[in-house]
């Protein structure tokens, strides 16, 4: 069974097939320099690897087979890979060394659209070294954050609502949901990230190139199971709040405490009365810490039966508190 940092090395380095520097694997993972060979050598007891001129590289697993793309699907590929060229500000040397291995594989089957998609990887490549480097580096914070499941830290600028004029920079806490493309007012398709900010039910886009520095913290998420991207629920406050939500289950001993919860996002609340004049009340309630808040403003008239993974943290959040006033 191999360990939580071990699987998060694997993904790391399979993530980047051309290797990293283990200072690299330190600042991603977030371990220190020295620590990080020891997690190579338990990694090495599932997959091979190997180092290369000071880079540690993973071999691919046996399951893995050779790309085999039809004429069709490569000239599909190659029209696609045009359009990204021409429409969009995505400019990496990552992606110029993908579309190279992309484009080795054609050689033998259509020679004509390898060599042409070689030759775009080759002018992704060039734009990308005259271009800062920047927008790339938090791109793969970012991406290293997403793929092990951890929260960042961003610093990122902004109009001003009420001044458009004025550029105001801001702080937050992100869980990176998704990196994509989102097409702007000017036409332009920046590379942008979609989480949820900490501690609120508030789902944001920002475009990469308004982020000024990230930092990955040494604190994890989950992407919820029910989590529809951009799915929107009535608000009180918003009628086009983005939410993501859980199948809450509570135990009410006093009806009134269900008011509690009229400010936050809530699906509809169904009731199942109880012989001893409790309810059992089941609705889908917005996964926010403003939820837990309500919850504790309830004291004992309510309580968490399911989901028994939220009813768990609900616990360690009290048991926190507590651990508080008694020191």
């Amino acid at each position: 069974m191999k360990g939580d940092r071990v699987a998060q090395l694997e993904l790391i380095l399979r993530s980047h097939p051309e290797g990293l520097r283990k200072s690299d694997i330190a600042r991603r993972i977030g371990v220190h320099r020295s620590t990080v060979g020891r997690y190579i050598d338990e990694l090495k007891q599932y997959s091979e690897i190997y180092e290369d001129n000071s880079l540690i590289k993973i071999a691919p697993s046996n399951d893995e087979e050779p790309l085999a793309l039809s004429v069709y699907e490569s000239l599909a590929l190659n029209m696609g890979v045009e359009i990204l060229l021409k429409n969009s500000e995505f400019r990496t040397p990552h992606l110029a060394s993908g579309l190279r291995k992309i484009a080795m594989g054609m050689q033998g089957y259509a020679p004509k659209v390898s060599a042409n998609i070689m030759g775009i990887a080759d002018q992704i490549e060039a734009e990308a070294n005259q271009s800062n480097n920047h927008s790339s580096e938090i791109l793969e914070v970012l991406i290293d954050a997403w793929v092990s499941g951890r929260i960042v830290r961003i610093i990122h600028t902004h109009q001003d609502r009420e001044n458009p004029q004025q550029v105001i920079e801001e702080e937050s806490e992100l869980a990176p949901y998704f990196i994509g493309f989102v097409e702007n007012e000017k036409g332009r398709n920046p590379v942008t990230v979609t989480g949820r900010l900490r501690h609120t039910t508030e789902i944001i886009t920002l475009d990469i190139t308004k982020i000024k520095s990230v930092a990955i913290l040494n604190e994890t998420y989950t992407i919820p199971d029910n989590l529809k991207a951009f799915r929107r629920m009535e608000s009180p406050a918003n009628p086009e709040y983005v939410v993501d939500t859980i199948p809450l289950v509570l135990l009410v001993r006093q009806k009134s405490a269900l008011n509690s919860f009229d400010t936050l996002s809530h699906g509809e609340i169904r009731t199942e009365k109880r012989p001893d004049g409790t309810m059992v009340c089941r609705f889908d309630a917005e996964n926010s810490i403003e939820l837990i808040l309500r919850i504790i403003q309830c004291g004992d008239a309510v309580e968490v039966l399911e989901p028994s993974s939220f009813r768990t943290k609900f616990r360690s959040y009290l048991e926190n508190i507590l651990n508080i006033y008694k020191k």
